[in-house]
């Protein structure tokens, strides 16, 4: 498990948009965290992990690093097939594009139920979530 993860976007307010609207559907919150970044958080109460998201390269990033090369890719765990749904459904009307509808994928495709959009720097963004074996 992560403590947080981070990547560069050329547009924050664009960015922000397609992530406001990815986060509400998974219960997830965006809040501020500078003039240059926000974080996305579980909530004010529970700000770890979180996923920063920002303009300014980081100070403890070196001269070596391949800052934010896209695409990247981000998976949020969503509750529900529900929330997967919405995910899919809010970033699309946020002007985001389909990459993959919501569906069963991978070897287990019988229990993980996917759905992912490209944001608008090009990063693949998914929901999903995983679901006990049918009996």
């Amino acid at each position: 498990m992560f403590g947080r993860i981070g990547y560069r976007v050329r547009d924050l307010p664009t960015a922000r948009r397609f992530d406001e609207a990815a986060a509400a559907a998974l219960g997830l919150q965006v809040i501020d965290n500078s003039e240059t970044s926000f974080l996305v958080i579980r909530s004010t109460e529970a700000r770890l992990p979180f996923v920063w998201i920002g303009t300014e390269q980081p100070a403890f990033w070196s001269a070596r690093h391949q800052v934010s090369a896209s695409p990247i890719h981000v998976a949020f765990a969503a509750k529900s097939r529900a929330e997967v749904d919405a995910f899919h459904k809010a970033v699309l009307a946020a002007g985001g594009t389909d990459n993959g509808k919501p569906g069963p994928r991978g070897p287990a495709a019988a229990h993980c139920y996917t759905a992912f959009a490209p944001d608008p720097d090009g990063n693949n963004i998914e929901a999903g979530v995983r679901e006990a074996p049918a009996a």
